[in-house]
């Protein structure tokens, strides 16, 4: 057990998860700012440097494949503690072009029994000036991802106008783009993810890239809970727009591999499901998309990550990098050094 496991994490899970989120965000921004915290942190927790770890994706070379998903710093105030910690990327967001408050409160639960989260947030977030004016202050080579989303006010006829806004003020500060509309908490939203909006809002995005000195790389974020058909019809949205590939997957609105009683789950309500028990169903959808599109394109593995023994299986199903969230807050940063001594130890057999 690392000190995380033994000490801080009992303490954090005695407090609301949302307050303890907001908290250790604020901490990590602050102690950001002070001289020399992130040469503290980063041999706090030393990841090793292979070349067996390392992987060049749509022209970024990443040291490791390890990465921080989206949600955990949805307004880019921490993406420099989390690289002292030994992330190779950071993706913040979701961010939507205005500020908004996101869902009622409470929205945020631990099951810790089985190491899953139930969220329902909505895209809380500064808006998309406030990102900017974060990531201006960038001062290392860290790999930033920046996760789009629209405005919970804004029709889905419209939603590409809020795409593209946030694209068109992030392009010059972030590395590569990830469309969000997969999300359970923000209504209507996934509706977003049928074919024709689909391929008409990643049309838009891409011509809109391409009108850049510098194209950047967008991946798609689907969800965990699509059919093989609608999977089918990715794959083919990802070759027709030239999008770069995709983040597989979101959080779930099954309640299914769980211990709680279904009293206790209903009655906290809606919301998307991450951690121990999405690892499967993110691996079977990262496998399928994988073999469908005969690895056509890149896969950026999310959901379920708890071990280095989850983390290898997604690489295995066809990932080319892979993304913590709920193993994050469950096993410390102690997991992505623990990740990375697996994947050498595999690939040295």
């Amino acid at each position: 057990m690392s000190v995380y496991t033994s000490i801080i994490r009992p303490i954090l899970f005695k407090f609301n998860p949302e307050t303890v989120h907001n908290f250790t965000i604020g901490y990590l921004h602050v102690v950001s700012k002070l001289p020399l915290s992130q040469y503290i942190i980063s041999k706090a927790y030393k990841v090793p440097q292979s070349a067996q770890l390392q992987k060049t994706i749509c022209g970024l070379t990443f040291p490791h494949p390890v990465g921080l998903a989206a949600g955990l710093d949805k307004n880019a105030k921490a993406y420099k503690m989390f690289g002292a910690m030994g992330f190779s990327f950071v993706e913040v967001g979701t961010v939507t072009p205005k500020s908004q408050p996101g869902n009622p409160k409470p929205r945020l639960f631990r099951l810790p029994k089985d190491k899953a989260i139930i969220n329902r947030m909505g895209f809380n977030n500064n808006g998309v000036g406030f990102m900017v004016a974060q990531l201006k202050k960038r001062n290392s080579n860290l790999i930033i991802g920046g996760n789009i989303g629209k405005n919970k006010t804004t029709p889905n006829e419209d939603a590409t106008a809020d795409y593209i806004t946030c694209f068109e003020a992030l392009y010059d500060y972030v590395d590569y783009f990830v469309v969000n509309v997969s999300s359970p908490n923000t209504p209507n939203l996934r509706e977003l993810q049928d074919k024709k909006p689909l391929t008409e809002l990643l049309q838009t995005l891409m011509y809109e890239n391409i009108q850049k000195p510098k194209q950047k790389p967008i991946f798609l974020k689907i969800a965990p809970d699509l059919t093989h058909s609608q999977l089918d019809d990715i794959v083919d949205i990802v070759m027709e727009t030239k999008i770069a590939g995709i983040v597989a997957t979101n959080t779930t609105i099954t309640r299914d591999n769980l211990t709680y009683s279904k009293e206790y789950i209903d009655s906290i309500g809606a919301g998307g499901l991450s951690g121990a028990p999405e690892t499967n169903m993110s691996t079977e959808v990262i496998r399928y998309l994988h073999t469908k599109s005969h690895g056509a394109f890149p896969i950026i593995g999310v959901g379920g990550i708890m071990t280095p023994e989850d983390a290898y299986e997604k690489l295995q199903a066809g990932a080319s990098l892979i993304q913590l969230y709920s193993g994050f807050i469950y096993e410390g940063p102690a997991l992505i050094e623990r990740i990375c001594n697996y994947i050498i130890k595999k690939t040295e057999k």
